[in-house]
């Protein structure tokens, strides 16, 4: 189709921005109407010194902290068109683990989720539900915090897209973009996905021309809209990807990018007229800003402090660009492709790295209402506990791929690792320091290790943890730390202090060193395992005499050898991770009818308390 430019404007009045005809598909026909964007009347020379000083000033704003002891991580904004499922609950976790970590490093650390709360899906969704579309924002917003709460997240800042504070933010960066000349007017028509909010290519589609991810039947649709120039920005893309290799992880997703930005970054819709449930456009209140448009801004708007003046300047100043974007790969396009380019046009910085994960599946098939296998985060942490499920997706499923859960399998992992390798050892150790010596340590870490080469192995591991941790490879960081319980329950088999003790003398010396040696081992591990089964490691701090207050003040530091004190007493001992039991078919149903009924419960209380 080709392209007809319907318009008549005065030279040195407007800048008007046509898409090039190579940014057109076949089944779209575009036909630009009128420019509407109310810039104002400038001549040629004001309107170019307007523009080097907006750059000028986005420049200097596009830096945000300097300082490398920050780090501001975010989950995607969740669509509240249902409460919070297995994915989102595994994306969470991972930035919590993520975000612990960073906080042991001594960073500055903000991390921001929330709700994407706009669009004509929710408008659905609480029609579905006779409600209006703010109650039930507000009672699917609250079921998150509520699950956030129950899987122990500790985030920073929780944002929702129908906050005043982030409409503003959504305005002043239209301003921005339409300052740029990055809008202008259009006819679109083409096949609409109504659960993705957005439109399709026909070669994405399947036979039947259903979308690939919901397996639902496209509509077709023409619109007048507003539209982003995204081809505009095909070489500063292409450069930003060249220059900035780190920017999208795993590499292979990094692949994925550049293959769509090779084959010629289109233009797309940045408004719709047929939905109410959004942001006005500024500058055509008949329309609402596009709910991706919108939500991405989310990441900036969260920065807000309560009660500062809610513009984007304030914002950006208050800790952009992002450290880390953490998503579903089903949502990389919109992060990795739009929203850098979005953020260029606004004389913005672009976020250091886009971190794309697979999806989760159960018992090797995909999970979905249809087959009856959906996995409720919130009925597998009311049976299991907060330790085991972050545990298992983090140690189990290799960052950034596809990753199964079976119950099986989830069960013989919790119970061999946590409860038997950390918390048997701990068990059993602590048992005979308090046969042997009434629960009080006889000599430092330090003396008790001397000339013992475990503590070298101790050392590597936590090393290797480390690195793994700052290379998001959370599953490699489990493992490392859990080789440290494997030697050590190695070394007390061999080393066997509870026939030493028997002997008496200089070989029950060094049978109570070797307790010593395992303790410090357990503390370390608890320090190294925290960012991912936080309880589990506090249990275990306080059973080896420690405070409260002394697990929450620790840091990476922490992880070196030599912390525990000669005399410290010891808590008596008992399990820090209890092992869990498979059930049968009648047992695992009553459990799940009564995690269920509690679940419907605390909505019903949600709701009537509200976000």
């Amino acid at each position: 189709m080709a392209a007809r430019a319907l318009f008549s404007a005065p030279p040195g009045l407007y800048s008007i921005s046509i898409p090039p005809l190579s940014s057109l598909t076949s089944r779209a026909h575009w036909v630009l109407l009128s420019h509407h964007l109310h810039v104002g009347p400038l001549s040629s020379s004001s309107s170019s010194s307007r523009r080097r000083c907006h750059y000028r000033a986005c420049t200097d704003e596009s830096k945000g902290p300097t300082s490398s002891d920050s780090f501001v991580l975010t989950t995607p904004l969740y669509y509240v068109n249902a409460p919070p499922h297995m994915g989102s609950a595994y994306t969470t976790i991972a930035a919590d683990a993520i975000a612990r970590f960073q906080r042991l490093l001594g960073k500055k650390v903000i991390f921001i989720t929330g709700t994407d709360e706009h669009g004509e899906k929710i408008a659905l969704a609480a029609e579905a539900n006779n409600r209006s579309p703010r109650e039930h924002c507000d009672t699917i917003a609250q079921s998150y915090r509520s699950l956030w709460s129950d899987l122990q997240i500790e985030y920073d800042k929780f944002i929702r897209t129908t906050d005043q504070k982030h409409e503003k933010v959504v305005e002043d960066f239209y301003a921005r973009v339409l300052d740029s000349g990055d809008i202008y007017r259009a006819d679109y028509e083409g096949l609409y996905c109504v659960n993705c909010e957005e439109y399709k290519d026909e070669k994405e589609l399947t036979e039947n021309k259903c979308c690939p991810v919901h397996l639902k039947p496209c509509s077709l649709r023409k619109e007048d809209n507003y539209f982003f120039a995204l081809s505009k920005y095909q070489s500063k893309m292409e450069e930003l990807l060249t220059n900035n290799p780190e920017f999208v992880k795993p590499s292979f997703r990094l692949n994925e990018v550049q293959s769509w930005i090779k084959s010629g970054l289109r233009d797309f819709s940045i408004s719709r007229a047929s939905v109410e449930w959004g942001i006005p456009v500024p500058n055509d209140t008949k329309q609402t800003i596009y709910v991706w448009f919108d939500a991405l801004l989310g990441y900036i708007s969260a920065l807000l402090e309560n009660g500062e003046n809610p513009d984007l300047q304030t914002a950006v100043s208050s800790g952009w660009p992002a450290s880390l974007h953490l998503i579903g790969k089903d949502i990389l396009r919109f992060h990795a492709v739009y929203w850098p380019a979005m953020l260029m046009s606004a004389g913005l910085g672009v976020p250091k790295m886009v971190f794309g994960h697979g999806f989760l599946t159960k018992d090797g098939m995909k999970m979905g209402k249809s087959l009856g296998n959906t996995l409720e985060p919130t009925d597998l942490v009311n049976r299991f506990g907060a330790d085991a499920v972050r545990y298992f997706f983090l140690r189990e499923v290799e960052f950034g791929n596809d990753g199964d859960y079976s119950e099986e399998r989830f069960i013989n992992i919790v119970n061999a690792h946590l409860a038997n390798t950390i918390g048997n050892l701990l068990n059993r150790t602590l048992g005979l320091l308090k046969k042997n010596c009434e629960s009080t340590l006889p000599f430092s870490s330090t003396e008790a290790a001397e000339g013992i080469g475990f503590k070298n192995t101790v050392e590597k591991s936590v090393e290797m943890a480390r690195h793994h941790y700052e290379n998001l490879a959370l599953s490699s960081a489990c493992e490392s730390v859990l080789d440290i319980g494997n030697a050590g329950n190695l070394y007390i088999d061999e080393r066997a202090p509870w026939s030493c003790f028997k002997k008496g003398g200089e070989t029950a010396e060094m049978a109570s060193k070797d307790l010593v040696v395992i303790l410090e081992a357990l503390r370390i591990m608890a320090v190294a395992l925290s960012p991912v089964a936080p309880s589990l490691c506090a249990r275990i701090y306080a059973q080896l005499g420690f405070t409260e207050d002394q697990f929450k003040s620790i840091t990476w530091a922490d992880t070196k050898w030599g912390m525990l004190p000669a005399g410290q007493k010891t808590m008596d001992p008992k399990p820090v991770f209890a092992r869990f039991e498979v059930k049968s078919e009648e047992e695992l149903q009553e459990a799940v009818s009564k995690a269920v009924k509690s679940s419907k419960k605390a909505s019903r209380t949600q709701g009537m308390v509200g976000a």
